[in-house]
């Protein structure tokens, strides 16, 4: 297992940015968002449980299950999302984690990473809050399970009759808050473009940046991309991600086309991305089906005689 992976952010907040985050982070003249790494490309294809949504959801598979999928089709990680743990939004007990993480451990698999189902765009502040919390314990439950990376979204849209720069002036802080925990618990907290209130790579970047952390990135989601070339928001996005999804399927707009792998590869390639590259299927059709067939897509195009450059 690779233990030479290094991880700092560093960068520099231009003056249209912090502009552009409000006043409230105007008088910020650095900021911390491009992750930092040993030269050349090293990836480690993952797993994201979301592919199994339908089954995990209806209990006819577990995510020991997953852990053994991801044995047998020889991925080295599992990105177990937090939905499909017995109880969520709360934390199974120490117990159950500490059995997933041994038998992950034992079958070779990495988990590495949860995430929650968050919304920090309402203009609640005790709903916020309750989400703090809930990304907090989950921060918590990541460490125990050996995870680095916590996935968040910002939230579902700008409230009736708020503006995006309104929003942004009480989510940066409570993503601040979340992330100042992962910090002290060495976990990464990872925002996943969704094609909700983050829509573009731009505005995605302005709360990697508003933030300023070295222990939070971007959480790379290929399809939630759908303004404009979804190839150049992600070639934006490269630089500040933590780790991805990698889906079958891009949107042009409102036309949905399958994922040009090797394109994907050449932008991972140019920006000398190290990590873990978890693929993710949706839609219609039996999932260890649609898994198989897009991994062995993505192998076919990654696994050249040396992974490593």
């Amino acid at each position: 297992m690779p233990t030479h992976r290094r991880r700092f952010l560093s960068g520099v907040l231009s003056t249209a940015a912090v502009a552009a985050a409000g006043a409230r982070f105007a008088g910020r003249a650095t900021a911390q968002g491009r992750v930092s790494r040993s030269s050349g490309t090293r990836v480690r294809l993952g797993l994201n449980a979301y592919s199994f949504n339908e089954p995990l959801r209806a209990g006819t598979l577990t995510l020991d299950d997953l852990v053994d999928y991801c044995a047998q089709h020889g991925l080295d990680g599992l990105d177990a999302t937090g939905y499909y743990f017995p109880g969520y939004p709360k934390v199974p007990d120490d117990a159950f984690l500490y059995r997933l993480k041994r038998r992950a451990f034992l079958n070779g698999v990495t988990i590495s990473g949860t995430g929650v189902r968050n919304d920090f765009a309402v203009d609640d502040p005790a709903a916020r809050q309750r989400d703090v919390r809930m990304v907090k314990d989950w921060i918590e439950a990541a460490a125990k399970l050996g995870a680095t990376v916590v996935r968040i979204f910002s939230g579902l849209k700008v409230p009736d009759g708020g503006t995006f720069e309104r929003t942004l002036e009480w989510m940066v802080p409570d993503i601040k808050a979340c992330v100042e925990h992962g910090r002290q618990h060495g976990v990464i907290v990872g925002l996943q473009n969704h094609h909700d209130f983050v829509k573009t790579a731009n505005e995605t970047i302005r709360i990697v940046e508003a933030v300023n952390s070295e222990w939070f990135g971007v959480i790379l989601d290929i399809g939630s991309l759908r303004q404009g070339d979804p190839y150049a928001e992600i070639e934006k996005l490269v630089p500040y991600a933590v780790t991805w999804q990698l889906k079958e399927n891009v949107w042009y707009g409102e036309k949905e086309v399958p994922t040009d792998v090797g394109r994907i590869k050449a932008v991972l390639d140019k920006a000398g991305y190290r990590g873990f590259l978890p693929i993710e299927t949706l839609g219609a059709g039996d999932p260890r089906v649609k898994v198989a067939r897009f991994l062995s897509e993505v192998r076919r195009v990654f696994e050249a005689p040396s992974r490593a450059r």
